[in-house]
Parts: structure tokens; sequence; C-alpha cells
């Protein structure tokens, strides 16, 4: 036993002696440092799982217990006082292995700059610079929002041009021809029509939409009555522009008149929390946290909670998440007291509030596919699978075998792998099925997976967590249920929790669902778990056929080779070991045939002369 396992035995010793009752956790390193603070409702059981088999942890706790060189604890008389305490000492000492937010909730201003042409931007902070200042707006997102609009309905520029020194002295961008700009660049524009679009974009971002239209609709009739029928007309389009943005609002919009949602997506090494805050039935702000690996998502869902209401002043009625969390009633009460009133926390199931947590964790899943490289029907893809198997976590490595042979001849394999949605060739494994005669695909199965098992533990013992020394987090068998019986009883011996599914084919041979032991998962209405699963069966398949198809040509080509006098099955496969090709035998000279592993001359000479039949006479 190694100094580690015993001190993580001691550990767990130290653990089953703590009482059962509620209270907070604290770990520490060997400098003394806190790293990680948890609350239980049990003490007891709470602490010593973390001390117990590694084969229950994710990564993130796995590392967390490597580095405990001791813990202690503080009783309390409730679980939700232990959540109070937890929260309170986690803002203290800002654990590395807690779930830490950075609040970037700065001020946010609208800039109108001074002097002539003036241009509308969003700033940080106001400075002695002449120009008019909006604000200020606690939301980045809702200020850059509200600019945008402005510039597009009232079609002021946003490029960086400056005026009036560049008027003329180049073509207009895209904008312009998009009708988004009304390009001063080309000259076409009075100074004193360019101001006064200004004036009606900054009357828009004061007071709003409805507020804008009224003035707006005001001025079209004077004009109309003036007979100034072309502004008239401009200032209709305009009043257009408005109504055309304020439909597009409403899309994101909701029955509940205030509530955030909360959705998580999770790469391999990165994840991502989405926060979509609704005020007055819109959308009303939106906040994007990055981070690293968070482990278990329901974990991961009621620590986020706790760390970003603890610096949120407004908590809504409602908080809607994308998936299940630890503890969801203590959170709403914890939550009721903070708001001082009411505040439900729950997980929609369908409807319209379904589609806005479907949208918030689009969103998450863009955020982790562009910090990750991959792309977002990647991220999603991933995330479907993961909840339609009831993974805890998306899987981010996959590996997925088919079984390949004629009549039960050359009986073989393949495996593949995908990581984040997309295929690692470097990682693809042939096996040649050793210990089955004939057709068997759930014996011959059952083998692969006994032998990838057992390279798995001798890479353990080697310390090594390449190749076959990483495990997957979802095997796919290319078959049904009779596959995934056979190989079943395989993980249950290893002791190895791998989530294991087959995958199911019509009489087309497309991919139509998705077996278990007991039945099977229907994923046709899973459009992007659909799409990755299909891709995935069909390279298992191509890679497992190609491979059965090169055992053969090696066997007809061996064949022929023991055809010849002097040269029988192992002679053979030595010689095509060393050529690699029968070309490279035919293009030989007797001498390279010779010294060849395991020939002999008489042999070589009469390989030689099958080949060369007309130099040998000669």
């Amino acid at each position: 036993m190694t100094d580690h396992e015993k001190h993580i035995k001691e550990l767990r010793s130290r653990a089953m002696r703590l009482p059962l009752s509620p209270g907070v956790y604290i770990m520490h390193d060997k400098s003394g440092k806190i790293i990680y603070i948890g609350k239980a409702k049990a003490l007891k059981n709470r602490v010593s799982q973390y001390f117990g088999s590694e084969k229950n942890h994710d990564e993130k706790v796995r590392r967390m217990v490597s580095n405990v060189e001791y813990f202690e604890y503080i009783l309390t008389d409730s679980e939700f006082e232990a959540l109070v305490l937890e929260c309170s000492l986690i803002k203290q000492h800002t654990p590395k292995y807690n779930i830490l937010l950075k609040d970037d909730k700065g001020y946010h201003y609208i800039k109108i700059t001074a002097g002539p042409w003036p241009r509308i931007s969003q700033a940080k902070q106001v400075l002695d610079d002449g120009a008019n200042y909006i604000g200020p707006y606690v939301s980045s997102w809702a200020t850059k929002e509200s600019i945008d609009e402005a510039l597009k309905i009232f079609r002021l520029p946003s490029c960086s041009r400056k005026f009036p020194q560049d008027i003329g002295k180049a073509r207009p961008c895209l904008n312009y021809y998009i009708k988004q700009c009304c390009a001063p660049c080309r000259g076409r524009i009075s100074e004193q029509e360019y101001n006064e679009l200004v004036e009606e974009a900054i009357d828009f971002l004061r007071g709003g939409s409805a507020k804008s239209m009224r003035e707006l609709e005001k001025k079209m009739n004077e004009a109309a009555e003036a007979l100034e029928f072309e502004r008239a007309a401009r200032i209709r389009d305009r009043l257009t522009a408005i109504k055309r943005m304020s439909d597009r609002q409403k899309v994101v919009a909701a029955r509940v008149p205030e509530q955030d949602i909360i959705a998580l997506a999770q790469g391999a090494d990165t994840s991502c929390f989405e926060v979509f805050r609704f005020l007055n039935g819109r959308l009303c702000d939106r906040e994007t946290f990055l981070m690293g690996e968070t482990g278990n998502p329901k974990t991961a869902r009621g620590e986020f909670i706790e760390r970003y209401y603890a610096m949120r002043d407004r908590i809504p009625p409602r908080v809607c998440l994308d998936g299940p969390t630890e503890n969801t009633e203590l959170l709403g009460e914890w939550l009721s007291r903070k708001a001082e009133r009411k505040v439900t926390v729950s997980v929609p199931q369908k409807g319209e509030q379904a589609q806005l947590v479907e949208m918030c964790r689009n969103n998450a899943a863009e955020q982790v596919a562009q910090a990750t490289g991959r792309t977002v029907r990647e991220a999603s893809a991933l995330d479907e699978l993961g909840r339609l198997l009831g993974m805890e976590q998306p899987p981010i490595y996959i590996e997925s075998y088919d079984i390949s042979n004629l009549a039960g001849s050359e009986n073989v394999a393949g495996m593949v792998v995908f990581e984040n949605g997309r295929p690692l060739k470097s990682a693809y494994r042939k096996f040649k099925i050793k210990t089955v005669e004939g057709q068997d695909d759930y014996a011959s199965m059952k083998e692969v997976l006994e032998r990838r098992f057992h390279e798995y533990f001798d890479a353990q013992g080697k310390n090594s967590t390449e190749g076959f020394g990483r495990l997957p987090d979802l095997i796919l068998l290319d078959g049904g249920k009779g596959q995934v019986s056979a190989v079943r009883p395989v993980l249950e011996a290893s002791g190895l929790q791998v989530p294991l599914f087959g995958m199911v084919k019509d009489d087309k041979h497309r991919t139509r669902a998705i077996a278990t032991d007991g039945g099977e998962i229907a994923i046709n209405s899973n459009r992007k778990a659909f799409t990755l699963v299909s891709s995935i069966q069909d390279e298992v398949h191509r890679f497992a056929i190609g491979y059965h198809r090169q055992a053969r040509k090696k066997t007809t080509i061996s064949s022929e080779l023991t055809t010849i006098e002097g040269v029988g099955q192992t002679r053979a496969k030595a010689l095509l070991k060393h050529f690699k090709t029968i070309r490279a035998i035919k293009n030989a000279d007797l001498e390279e045939l010779a010294a060849a592993p395991g020939m002999t001359k008489p042999a070589a000479r009469n390989l030689f002369q099958y080949f060369h039949p007309q130099e040998e006479r000669s």
C-alpha cells in the first residue's frame, strides 16, 4: 500500500467517526490552505464518500481528494443553517475547488460624442472629454443591444470613419446597401438631417420604443399637414423599423413576467453557465460564465445558484433550470428568505418555459464551442445525447465497436473513438478474434471488450492515461440488446462503471434506436443526437468492414504464397510481415528473399522463380 493510499484510508477512518448531523466540512491541503468547502445533511455520510472508491468520483473530485491533507467541520442546527454558513465561508476563503464566479457587473453608459456629426457608442466610464453620457446602466448586454437597435432603426453609422474628414473618400460599406446606414461618407445627407437622426435615436434610447413611436407619429402627421411628404415618408420608415424591432423582441419573451433561466453546457475541460433574465415578460439581460471543469452537473447547478445569487440583489420569483440539482427545496427556501417572498426553483418539461430553457442551453453550448474550437452542433449533440441516455454529463469520449466476418471466417472487430463529437482516428483500434470459432457475434463482442479492459488495467499499472489507459465516457455497440446483454457481464466483472448501449438499424440499414438491456430508446425525434449516433454507427461499420477486407486480402495472398514449394503458412506470414506487400516480395531479388526472416536459400530460389520464371531460365 502506497503512502497516499494509507493517507486516504486514515481520512476515511476519521470521516466514519463524524456525527450524522448537518454541518459544513472544510478541506485543507498540505500548506493548510482551504481548497474546498461543502455542506451536508449528514456529515458522516457525505464526507466519507470522498475517501471511498475513486471509481465513484468524477475527475474534478479525484483531483481535489488527492490534495486533501486534513479536514475540519462545523456542526449546525439544520441543513438550512449549513447552507447559509457554507455561502459565507466560500465568499470569505474562495476555495480552489468550489465554483467561483467573477462579478464583472460594473456600470455602463451610452456615449454621444461632442461636436459636428456626433456618434453613439457604449462606454464603461464617464470621461472628461466633452461627450454626453446617458446612464449608468447595470447590464452591459442590455446597453449594447439598445445601442445596436437605435443605430439600425435610425440608420446611423457604426463604422470607425470620422466625419466630416472621411466624407467622399471611399465607397459606402455593406450597411448602406442593406439599408442600415444613411452613409454620411457618400456626402448625400446634410449635417442637419444627420443631427436630427441622432436626436431621434437619443429620444428612443432615453424613453424606449413606445414613447419614441408616439413622438415620431406626431412629427409624421405634422410633416404630412405641412405637405412635406418626403420627410413624412422617412419618419414612417423609422416607425416601421421600430415596430419590426419590437416584433423581433417578442420572439424572446415569456408569459411569466419576471424570472431567470439558467442552463449548463459542459465540455471536456470547459463548462459554461448561461443566465437569461426576464423582466416584464421580456429578455432584459443575459450573463455568461465560462469556467473549467464543473464535475457532477447536479452539484454544479446547486453551487452556481448559491454563488450567483450571493452577488445579485434582484432575485426573481421563479428560477428555471435545465436539469435537476441537489437540495432543490433547500435552495428555494434560501432564495425565498433572501428575496423576502416566495421563490420557486423548477425544471420545465414542456411548453414555452422548456423552449426558453433549450434556447438558454444552446447559447451556453455556443460559448463552450467557441472556447474549445468545437461547433455548436457538436456541443449540442453531445449534450442532447447525454440527457437522452440519462447520463450526468455529456459523453466527451465515446468508443464504438463492430464485428465483421464472412460466414464466420476472418472474424475481426473494429473500434472507433469520437472525442468532442469528432472522430479521433489516432485512437482507432483493430481486433482479430482469437477465441471464437465460426459466426458468433455475441461471443466475439464479449472477447473484444474483455481484451480492451484487460489493456486498461495493464495501463493503470504503468500509470498511463493514453490509448487504452483512458476509460470512455460511453460505449456504443453496433447491434441490439443481445450485444449489450452479452457485454454487460464483462463490465460488471471488471468493476468499471461505463454507460453501455447498442445502436439498432432498421431494415434499410439506417440508425433507428439506441438499445439497452431491457428495450430501446427512440432517437428519431432528437435530431442532433440522432445525427451523431448515425455518424458513429456508419464510421465503426466502415472501419470494421475495411479491416475485414484487408484480412481477407492478406489471407488470399498468403494462400497464393503457400502454393510455392518450401513456403508454408508460417513462412508466408513472415514474408508478408517483412515485405509488407506482395508487390515488394515480387520486386525483391534473390539475395533479399534469402535474407528475409525464416527463409532458406532453396525456398528463396523457388519463390524468386515463381515470380520471375523467364529470368531464372535465362
